[in-house]
């Protein structure tokens, strides 16, 4: 007979921390720095977490919002979020030597939905208002492109039943979070074409699946990533879900030593955007509220890469 492990311990979802497309943006911006000398500019965030963008700007990267704070001839990156199509145009328009940073995943949505948009689509997309990615690709179709966020959302749709209509998600939503929603349009508009891939990230999907193996271990989860990270968002709300108690940390400072009070196992995971140095020093600090022992559990190992862009290869 196996015995529980009453061992106090910290337990590691498997897979946590940097995906392919982070890792390639954070790439583009380092190969940007050496190749071609601070400043390099950045619409947007590269990525969001604040461990990471402080580092690059100490290094010489300037995070912008406007095309307007760029000097003529300077290189810039678009984030991994992707950027709408008028902001490509402009950055061309300004002479820019441009770098994009979009995550592959990200930018196959842009294709299908302006695809959808060619062959006549109504476009729905599932997504958070006011996030960069939801920005960029409702930016290729503006003029057929609906936002909903959730059921109310899809109640308050006008279109009449027969119309020609398709729906994206935004990448960083898992299909738990989506499955209602995609249903509630469904039942609106029987005839609603679905992407003919799916649109969620695997590291999106990988990272929940890891919570939910890690969350029914642990009395406590630890999620490193920063407020503005939704998939980070995403895995707290999850654990709390399946009622385990979780904190979003970016900084080992953030930890408050009362959530570790009589605790034995704690669960920690990393958002996609977080680095494993950062998850590392964290870790260290637990250590010093109880548990010592680390323990990473099973899980994906993943092994997707992409690539860098043409003229910014890794020398």
């Amino acid at each position: 007979m196996n015995m529980p492990n009453t061992e106090a311990e910290i337990l590691l979802a498997q897979p946590r921390g940097f995906c392919a497309g982070v890792d390639r943006a954070i790439s583009i911006v380092n190969e940007a720095l050496i190749q071609f000398g601070a400043p390099i500019y950045v619409r947007h965030e590269i990525v969001h977490n604040k461990y990471v963008v402080d580092d690059l700007r100490a290094r010489g990267a300037i995070f912008i919002d406007d095309l307007g704070q760029v000097p003529a001839g300077a290189t810039l990156v678009f984030s991994a979020h992707g950027v709408p199509p008028s902001i490509k145009s402009e950055a061309n328009r300004l002479g820019f030597q441009i770098f994009d940073a979009t995550c592959p995943l990200v930018t196959k949505v842009h294709v299908e939905v302006i695809k959808m948009y060619q062959e006549g689509y109504q476009v729905v997309m599932i997504g958070h208002a006011g996030h960069p990615e939801v920005e960029g690709t409702m930016g290729q179709v503006p003029d057929r492109i609906s936002l909903v966020e959730n059921l109310e959302d899809v109640q308050k749709l006008t279109f009449p039943v027969d119309t020609k209509i398709a729906y994206v998600t935004q990448t960083t939503l898992s299909l738990d979070e989506t499955k209602d929603i995609v249903e509630a349009l469904k039942n609106k508009y029987p005839q609603i074409a679905q992407p003919k891939k799916q649109d969620i990230c695997y590291a999106t999907q990988n990272r929940q699946d890891a919570v939910k193996f890690m969350a029914p271990l642990v009395e406590l989860v630890i999620v490193v990533g920063s407020p503005n990270s939704s998939n980070s968002n995403r895995l707290r709300e999850l654990a709390e879900k399946m009622g385990v108690p979780a904190y979003m940390v970016d900084a080992p400072e953030q930890l408050n030593p009362k959530w570790f009070e009589g605790v034995k196992k704690v669960g920690l995971t990393a958002g996609a955007s977080a680095p494993e140095v950062l998850a590392q020093s964290i870790i260290d600090k637990i250590k010093e509220y109880g548990p010592k022992h680390v323990r990473p559990l099973e899980g994906i190992q993943e092994s997707t890469v992409f690539a860098l862009p043409k003229g910014l290869k890794s020398i």
